[in-house]
């Protein structure tokens, strides 16, 4: 079992940074490949972005692609989604979740991850 707790989530204007957090206990971390989902109201759940075990190989959607940076610290169990030029149609609840013995590249696919965290919401404003 792998428990994960999103954070950073919050109200922002248009162009405006975030950086999500996302810490993982149980499990040990690194059997584990992170991808990053979000989910706008009245949409289903899409992919952001994901990040293999070693973090040698990172994914993205080409909605966030040059403006989304994901990373991994295996040594302190955490992932994060560095969210830069946030544009309104990023607002979203945003997931991370973890793919045991993900491989390379990292799943797109949500169905493909074993666990999920509960979500923290993004809004930006215009």
């Amino acid at each position: 079992q792998v428990q994960l707790v999103e954070s950073g989530g919050g109200l922002v204007q248009a162009g405006d940074s975030l950086r999500l957090s996302c810490a993982a206990s149980g499990r040990t971390f690194s059997n584990y490949a992170m991808g990053w989902f979000r989910q706008a109201p009245g949409k289903e759940r899409e992919f952001v972005a994901a990040i293999t075990r070693g973090a040698l190989v990172t994914v993205y959607a080409d909605s966030v692609k040059g403006r989304f940076t994901v990373s991994r610290d295996n040594a302190k169990n955490t992932a994060a989604l560095q969210m830069n030029s946030l544009k309104p149609e990023d607002t979203a609840v945003y997931y991370c979740a973890a793919d045991y013995s993900g491989p390379s590249p990292p799943e797109r696919r949500a169905y493909m991850y074993d666990y999920w965290g509960q979500g923290t919401q993004v809004t930006v404003s215009s």
